[in-house]
């Protein structure tokens, strides 16, 4: 059996971007998608905490360090500049690839700097996973 499991996410990131002409995508900062452990062309979850919107797209990296975060295409009517959002990356995994898997959380403050990155083991009855 496959599960679909959260294998990173960035944790309140600023859209600094709409750009509503553009064929679609989400552009994140290389650094952050690295971090994340997102791929160029990956399918990403964005959810706002302004509105509760959430859309899968796939991911384009920005240069490294511009902190921008720019939804392209039909969400830039549904993201502004300014909102929160959480940037959700999933993979479908098979049961005994769980016990392995560590989901990175990357957490940034109001520029999409990285000010902490967790990993995140999974727990099987109340044991922490190595």
């Amino acid at each position: 059996m496959q599960r679909h499991m959260c294998k990173g996410k960035i944790h309140r990131a600023t859209v600094t971007q709409a750009e509503l002409d553009y064929v679609g995508s989400i552009t994140i900062d290389l650094t952050l998608m690295k971090a994340a452990d997102i791929k160029p062309y990956e399918i990403v979850q964005i959810t706002s905490l302004r509105n509760a919107t959430r859309w899968k797209t796939y991911a384009l990296p920005a240069a490294e360090g511009s902190g921008k975060i720019c939804l392209n295409g039909p969400p830039a009517h549904l993201f502004s500049p300014g909102d929160i959002v959480i940037i959700l990356s999933m993979g479908m995994f098979e049961e005994s690839e769980c016990d392995q898997l560590v989901p990175k959380v990357v957490f940034v403050d109001e520029q999409n700097r990285i000010t902490k990155v967790e990993e995140h083991h999974l727990i099987t009855n109340g044991e922490t996973l190595p």
